[in-house]
């Protein structure tokens, strides 16, 4: 007798994964159809301005990652992700991460906002919608530049602390190590990682996801700071610090307020600058990046008097800080005006072209190749590089190929029309604040509850540069998600002044949601 094996039946009716895809995708439709056009937006770029644009600071990124080597007024967490991605030679390749990472940060914005906070679908969307459609954002993804993966490292932070009402040492760990990355990209990621703390402090997370947190983010750290010393004689994470906060104080400062000993203090006199104030410059990085006059006088900047070659030496930066610490104590009103001044250009309804003209139009997307005296396509600055290469030479050798912007038409001019439109106002910045500042205000007894970790975090991000260096417009777009996510936890429920009728544990701000 011959028995035939039973064919078990196949479920037809199981998703699979492309299903599963699509229904998740058909359940946020709102939110992917703003993803999709982002990612419209930023295609449309990759094309009209490839391989990729450029701005003051991008040659020495460039030039850490064929070089490495500790840098003396950067970190150099930016240039450890072009090491990664060198051996593909390709800056095309490198600005397609970045816009990955401004996509990502969105999803981060909702994902929390949605499945923690429970804001409806287009309330959570709304809040993404900053980083994904405006122009500037998307601009400076394109560019080389850290300020794209600071800004989703710093997403990352808020969202991992934000997510559980716990935070488990693991966890912490996690979060520490993503802060010790901040801090290497740029170093506002100090104040970022006592934010975190002091928050955990007052919500009693505990002591061990604290430690995890201060453990994790101090190793990597440490280990840099220990390469630095071994190249600079000096535990430190840079040799500028000192010399950003002259160039702060620079056009305020007056020698004959601070109370100089020059007999002692021959290095503070030298660092006084003879124009009256009246006289100076209206922006800071003046005194810290202009040519001079080549003897120290006049206009010129005051830091050649001790030599172009000693400018980021431990001596010039002690004597610096020395000298910027003595102009705020000796002129505190002079120095809350101007960090005052500059904290409100954040806010400007327009974009005024500071600091000047030319770094203005780095930030602008351009419909037309520029030109040099010449008449020729414009090519990379020849500025030697702190490795001792060229910045040209090292830019073509990274990308194997010449790496200037190339504009193509026509997606140059959709871009450069859109960016006529298509951003966040300072103004409408401002009143994100002011939200997000109503919402710590009427959770005073929890100490502003959720709200006030990004609300802190967003005008921390636009108060340090003001007050340790100066305003920059690519310095605000990183505070705009944190500001936006503390203005929706503050509006999930309303504007109300008045008691809040009672909730289900389900219902609560400190409660996750399933996911």
């Amino acid at each position: 007798m011959v028995s035939v094996a039973e064919t078990t039946p196949v479920d037809n009716s199981a998703p699979g994964r492309t299903a599963r895809l699509l229904a998740m995708v058909g359940r946020h439709r709102v939110f992917a159809v703003a993803f999709g056009v982002g990612a419209v937006l930023r295609l449309v770029t990759m094309l009209g301005y490839g391989p990729a644009m450029w701005f003051n600071d991008s040659y020495e990124y460039v030039s850490v990652a064929l070089h490495p080597r500790p840098h003396p007024i950067r970190p150099d967490g930016y240039s450890f992700w072009l090491m990664l991605l060198q051996p593909f030679h390709s800056f095309s390749l490198l600005v397609f991460t970045q816009h990955l990472m401004g996509l990502a940060t969105a999803c981060l914005i909702y994902a929390l906002l949605r499945i923690k906070f429970r804001l409806p679908k287009w309330g959570a969307t709304l809040a993404a919608a900053p980083v994904l459609f405006d122009a500037y954002q998307i601009q400076l993804e394109q560019m080389v530049m850290s300020d794209t993966l600071f800004m989703l490292l710093v997403v990352g932070v808020i969202t991992m602390v934000l997510w559980k009402r716990r935070l488990t040492w693991q966890a912490g760990a996690v979060v520490g190590l993503l802060l010790a990355l901040t801090w290497l990209t740029r170093s506002i990621g100090l104040p970022i990682l006592a934010l975190v703390v002091l928050y955990l402090l007052v919500k009693r997370t505990g002591w061990r996801p604290i430690v995890a947190v201060l453990t994790a983010c101090a190793i990597p750290v440490m280990a840099y700071m220990g390469w630095f010393a071994a190249a600079y004689g000096k535990f430190a994470m840079t040799n500028s610090d000192g010399l950003i906060l002259y160039m702060r104080t620079a056009i305020f400062a007056d020698c004959n307020k601070m109370d100089i000993d020059k007999y002692k203090e021959v290095q503070l006199l030298l660092l006084c600058i003879n124009d009256p104030v009246s006289q100076r410059k209206d922006y800071a990085q003046w005194y810290l990046w202009g040519q001079g006059n080549g003897d120290g006088t006049g206009t010129g900047e005051v830091l050649h008097r001790w030599g172009i070659n000693k400018k980021w030496s431990e001596i010039t930066n002690d004597a610096a800080s020395k000298f910027a610490t003595r102009a705020i104590l000796s002129q505190p009103g002079d120095y809350l005006k101007v960090v005052a001044r500059d904290f409100f250009r954040s806010f400007h309804w327009s974009r005024p072209r500071f600091p000047d003209e030319s770094t203005y139009n780095m930030y602008q997307f351009k419909p037309y190749v520029e030109l040099d005296d010449t008449g020729q396509p414009k090519r990379l600055p020849k500025w030697a590089s702190y490795a001792g290469g060229r910045t040209d030479t090292d830019a073509f050798s990274y990308e194997q190929g010449p790496p200037e912007t190339r504009v193509v038409q026509p997606w140059a001019t959709i871009m450069s029309n859109y960016q006529k439109v298509f951003y966040l106002r300072g103004i409408v910045v401002g009143g994100i604040l002011l939200i997000g500042l109503y919402g710590v205000a009427v959770r005073w007894r929890k100490f502003g509850g959720p709200v006030v970790l990004p609300w802190l975090g967003a005008v921390g991000l636009l108060l340090a540069p003001a007050a340790t260096a100066e305003f920059d417009y690519r310095y605000v777009l990183p505070a705009v998600p944190l500001a936006c996510v503390a203005a929706a936890i503050t509006l999930r429920r309303g504007v109300t002044w008045g008691r809040r009728s009672p909730r289900s544990p389900a219902t609560s701000e400190s409660t996750t949601a399933p996911g």
